[in-house]
């Protein structure tokens, strides 16, 4: 099978090297399995017939059934045109036009004949009309066959060298004759008989030129079955492989932690943090190395869990390291620990890339000799004269901002034992998208907020709403509070009407006159931006206008109202992430969404779902429905996001069924020597070393 599936494409009949070429280059079809697996995107609907009578300008594409009854060549020279008209069985008319091709057109369409037209209707002067018609002579002999005609993605350079949708079904239709015989079975018959599952072969016909409606949705099911199988398999197989191979630092003693919990923790964890801390603890007990991500919404208190983690590496002489994308929030995870740390007398450092040379000569020292037990950083920890006597936990924090070979430098950095690793994000994961992301992690969630904490009242307010907003901030700093304001842009660009912080900037100043104002944004150098963050830390300036660099920032109890400006133009969870800048004191906190009347439903939704929710994993649902997954978190990078068909934001039941099945294949035959199972390994075999997506034909 697989020899057959790597021939490449330009020896398909009507390909050759140059379409070839163009076909590698623009849709990533290289072979005949690159192209049996380019599913058509949709279909138009050729099994429904329509009389002229029911014609709606609003119908997309539409087939009926007349009588050709006159042409005629209008025009002359480049306006020249090809008019008929079409007469259906109740006498309507529907006028048939070409601009293109007239000559042919004229010799080949037949007057007083039958046809079946198929094309897009358009109203003029109560008439309708339909420019370049698909026809199909309908012969009294000849039974008609209605059916679903598929429509391929294409690009503008195809279309240009004349490769259009039409032409990769010609090319398809010539593959399927070929490739039917050497279509393998890639599923054992217990899965298709207990999912009653379309064939492999009949899917891949279906797909391409569906039957009928049935047949269609047996085969996409199929294929998007198989397709999140696979990809569960890998990284089942790998969480399997890992917690058998992979041993770990046992971590049993925890005299220093039970010691932090009796006289210097100042408030209860939450049911949820325990829970938490008990599964982690579990794994760092168990001889195998951890791996688990910790999903938790801002505020919900990861960096407690994250220092308890390190406590008890500590009590068992190893060291560990907490990893942040952002010397901000490195300075604010060391803040946070650091008095927990002197209070217990533990050594705890910090290393971003303002590190002074004398200050790092020391950090390296002490690391090296094992004095530092606990240190902070950025990756500036990945260099390589950072070297540790006994690095046992690596805990990396919105570990999606950092590369796959940045964070495995952090674990080779003991070259005796693999770290324990622990990955943190504040972004919550969608259900779907961390079975397929981090399928091969254990994940743990803290989904409870702290005691006391108020949930933040969210509104919308249009920009007519300004000046009763204003009031309002006003009378939130005489009560003491503090206001971001978060603008999109830094400066004005053309054609694109959103507030940019250059000029918010100047408007807030001359609207609050009496008060402070700082600005920051990602273009300014580090220590400007650290020096005007202090000054809204320590309440010298009330107002920090600002763009999504305070998204992961510092930490302000103080800062109760978060404005966003065209908040249309943020993603939910970006606003999400946004709003969580505020509410993190005692006092009750606002946050408000400002725009203008022109706003898209997906804007609405938006800003409809921030209103009436602040839970996060609901909100992150929300948006992989409205953005899909290549969009949220930047995962395409992953590779294993790189779907052919199913689609995460849809495909969740599938998903949770593919995963189940993976999961009982592995329990029943870890190493697929079973004989039901031999499609499975024959076709992983099949497939090349680096191939990410098992279900892909290779």
């Amino acid at each position: 099978m697989s020899n057959f599936f790597h021939t490449k494409i330009e020896f398909l009949k009507g390909v050759g090297p140059q379409r070839a070429e163009l076909l590698q280059k623009e849709l990533n079809i290289y072979t005949y399995g690159d192209l049996i697996q380019h599913y058509p995107f949709r279909y138009l609907d050729r099994t429904q017939f329509y009389k002229i009578a029911e014609l709606d300008e609003s119908m997309p594409y539409v087939q009926v059934r007349g009588r050709v009854k006159g042409k005629e060549v209008l025009g002359e020279g480049r306006k020249q045109r090809l008019a008929a008209t079409l007469v259906d069985e109740e006498g309507n008319e529907l006028d048939l036009v070409w601009f293109k091709g007239v000559k042919w057109m004229q010799k080949s369409l037949k007057n007083h004949t039958d046809y079946i037209v198929f094309g897009k209707p358009t109203a003029f002067n109560g008439k309708f009309s339909m420019a370049h018609p698909e026809l199909e002579e309908l012969a009294e002999e000849k039974e008609t066959t209605a059916f679903l005609q598929p429509v391929y993605n294409t690009t503008e350079k195809l279309k240009a060298f004349r490769i259009e949708s039409k032409v990769i079904s010609r090319m398809m239709e010539l593959l399927l004759k070929v490739a039917i015989p050497n279509i393998q079975e890639t599923l054992s018959p217990e899965l298709i008989d207990h999912y009653r599952l379309m064939s492999k072969r009949d899917a891949l016909i279906n797909i391409h030129f569906p039957q009928s409606v049935e047949k269609y949705n047996a085969a996409k099911f199929r294929l998007k079955f198989e397709e999140l199988f696979y990809v569960q398999l890998r990284l089942l197989r790998q969480k399997t492989v890992r917690r058998a191979e992979l041993a770990g630092q046992v971590f049993g003693q925890v005299p220093t932690l039970n010691e932090f919990y009796k006289n210097h923790m100042t408030f209860d964890l939450t049911n949820a943090q325990k829970r938490v801390v008990k599964e982690i603890y579990k794994d760092l007990t168990a001889g195998k190395q951890m791996n688990r991500l910790l999903q938790g919404d801002v505020g919900s208190g990861k960096t407690i869990v994250a220092f308890i983690t390190m406590l008890i590496a500590a009590d068992n002489g190893a060291q560990s390291v907490l990893m942040a994308p952002t010397e901000i929030l490195a300075d604010q995870h060391y803040t946070g620990l650091k008095a927990f740390a002197d209070r217990l007398g533990i050594n705890l450092g910090k290393l971003t890339g303002s590190t002074k040379t004398k200050d790092r000569k020391v950090l390296h020292e002490q690391l090296r000799s094992g004095e530092m037990k606990m240190i902070v950083g950025t990756h500036a920890l990945l260099e390589d004269v950072v070297q540790f006597q006994n690095l046992g936990l690596c805990i990396v924090d919105e570990q999606h901002r950092f590369g796959v070979e940045q964070r495995s430098k952090l674990w080779r950095k003991n070259p005796r034992i693999i770290p324990h690793v622990l990955v943190m994000t504040a972004t919550p994961i969608p259900r779907t998208l961390a079975m397929t992301l981090y399928g091969d992690l254990d994940v743990s969630v803290i989904d409870e907020m702290p005691a006391g904490r108020k949930e933040i009242v969210t509104v919308h307010r249009f920009d007519s709403h300004r000046l009763r907003v204003f009031q309002f901030v006003r009378d939130q700093i005489k009560l003491g509070r503090q206001v971001y304001i978060v603008y999109p842009l830094i400066e004005e660009s053309e054609g694109m009407d959103y507030k940019d912080l250059t000029d918010g900037y100047e408007s807030v100043r001359r609207a609050f006159p009496e008060y402070q104002v700082s600005m920051v944004h990602g273009k300014l150098k580090a220590q400007d931006k650290d020096y005007e963050m202090q000054r809204f830390v320590k309440n010298e300036t009330q107002i920090m206008v600002a763009t999504t660099v305070i998204e992961v920032g510092v930490n302000v109890p103080n800062a109760s109202v978060m404005i966003i400006e065209s908040a249309e133009r943020f993603g939910l969870s970006q606003l999400h992430q946004l709003r969580g800048r505020v509410g993190r004191g005692a006092e009750q906190s606002y946050c408000i969404l400002m725009t203008g009347y022109k706003l898209s439903k997906d804007s609405k939704t938006r800003l409809e779902t921030m209103v009436r929710t602040n839970n996060g994993f609901e909100i992150a649902d929300i948006d992989l429905k409205l953005r899909g997954p290549g969009d949220l978190m930047g995962t395409q990078q992953s590779g294993v996001l790189d779907l052919l068909i199913a689609d995460l934001a849809k495909d969740a039941p599938i998903l949770q069924e593919s995963r189940a099945a993976a999961q009982r294949v592995l329990n029943e035959d870890p190493q697929l020597e079973q004989p039901q199972n031999q499609n499975i390994l024959r076709h992983i075999k099949s497939l090349s070393v680096n191939a990410v997506n098992w279900s892909r034909i290779s």
